[in-house]
């Protein structure tokens, strides 16, 4: 395969996988599991269960990378594996929920981070939209260089944070890991863990540039598995800090965890230090989705799907389609509410994950041995299963988020089929152009 124009190797992959990953969730979730499931150490076995849906799906992802190493996620992998109009729906649901809504979300959390730093006149929606524009002219140029700046960013990021958990799990409070648990349930962990996979999101992140990739066959797979288990254990680190810094009725319920942690285990001081640290991680996280979102757009409008405009020039990211989707976030963070939204983006895109898994089995089943597939059947049925239920617990734990998930793939669906009646309207017989053919 002809690697001129690929640009980016393992290491900058594996970073962009860590940068998609570390954001708002796991400095701010671990207080509300603690009121739901009212134990620690119950805590700390959902993030570890996140941590293995995660790398489940990274290893299946992995292997569909190596079959398809091109750039567009699952957009490229539902064209291939099942049906166009499964891979126009997932790339509209990327598109929507994946990037956008997202980007306006975790603008305006890196904007109440950074208010101790900050006048008192700033306004929080103006310091995030300054942001949004920022990370888009970051990566308006040159993909490459976007990619080089985040990757040594994202490296100072993961060993300040690791520092700050390892000086933190050696001061815990007097009680530390003999803490009595508040009364655990272990009946909600799967509402637990529907939150938890917020966190997680972006394990997923290096398969939508592929086609940047060096030698993708073998550095798309690593840089998916490496990432997704190098965040995994950091989120354990973490939350261990985290759920154990203070007595459980302390945290229970509360949202700025990584702050009361900080509080109780070095000063005000600290804490405000750890305040400019998820600032970082947030802003990384922006940068990274900022980078990789318009990849979507660009494969579809290369198969027809949306405007010649959104195509990329050779060696150029996609400049349209990423000023349309920062149009789209600061349209998400000037009109929506953070409210619902971690619920209504892990339950959507968990549907759109789990149906380009389907696409993996599918083709398996067709090709055999020849598709090496790690685990086969046992990891690919095992993060079948997780999603599934983590979707059927968000039906009936948070209905309406489920339901508006449901309402944005069903307006999807009803996208491609006006698309395709109004082709066929004005091409007469001739077959609509559609991506390429499902293997």
């Amino acid at each position: 395969m002809n690697d001129g124009h690929r640009r980016l190797g393992q290491g900058a992959a594996t970073a962009l996988v860590v940068a998609n990953m570390v954001g708002t969730g796991v400095f701010t979730t671990s207080g509300i599991l603690m009121g739901i499931l009212g134990s620690p150490w119950l805590v700390l076995l959902t993030w570890l269960l996140g941590g293995v849906v995660a790398l489940l799906g990274a290893l299946c992802y992995g292997a569909l990378a190596q079959r398809i190493p091109e750039s567009g996620g699952e957009y490229v992998f539902l064209s291939r594996t099942l049906h166009p109009g499964a891979a126009f729906v997932a790339g509209w649901l990327s598109l929507i929920v994946g990037f956008a809504v997202p980007l306006g979300a975790l603008a305006f959390a890196f904007a109440e981070y950074m208010r101790p730093w900050l006048p008192a006149f700033a306004s929080p929606r103006v310091v995030a939209t300054l942001l949004l524009i920022g990370a888009s002219l970051l990566h308006l140029g040159s993909l490459s260089f976007g990619a080089r700046v985040q990757a040594a960013v994202v490296v100072a990021e993961v060993v300040l944070i690791t520092l700050f958990a390892a000086f933190g799990l050696g001061r815990l409070y007097p009680d530390g890991f003999h803490t009595t648990p508040l009364a655990g349930n272990f009946g909600k962990m799967g509402l637990a863990l529907v939150i938890v996979s917020f966190s997680y999101l972006g394990w997923n992140a290096a398969v939508y540039i592929g086609g940047e990739v060096r030698d993708p066959e073998r550095n798309l797979p690593r840089s998916l598995i490496y990432g997704t288990s190098a965040v995994t254990l950091l989120y354990l680190a973490l939350n261990a800090l985290f759920v154990f810094a203070a007595p459980g009725q302390v945290l229970a319920g509360r949202i700025d965890v990584a702050h009361v942690a900080a509080t109780a285990v070095g000063g005000p001081w600290l804490a405000m230090a750890v305040s400019a640290l998820v600032a970082l991680a947030l802003a990384l996280c922006v940068s990274a989705l900022t980078m990789t979102g318009p990849q979507v757009a660009a494969r579809m409008a290369a198969d027809g799907l949306l405007p010649r405009a959104f195509r990329a020039a050779a060696g150029r990211p996609p400049r349209v389609a990423l000023l349309a989707q920062l149009g789209l976030g600061l349209l998400a963070l000037w009109t929506a509410t953070f409210e619902g939204i971690l619920t209504y983006v892990g339950f959507t895109l968990g549907i759109s994950t789990l149906a380009t898994i389907i696409g993996l089995c599918r083709i398996r089943l067709k090709e055999g041995p020849v598709l090496h597939v790690p685990g086969w059947p046992w990891v690919p049925g095992l993060f079948m299963a997780f999603v599934a239920c983590s979707t059927i617990f968000t039906v009936v734990q948070r209905p309406f988020e489920g339901l508006v998930g449901l309402a944005t793939l069903g307006l999807g669906a009803a996208a491609y089929t006006l698309r395709q009646h109004g082709r066929s309207a004005r091409i007469g017989a001739t077959p609509p152009a559609s991506p390429p053919p499902a293997v």
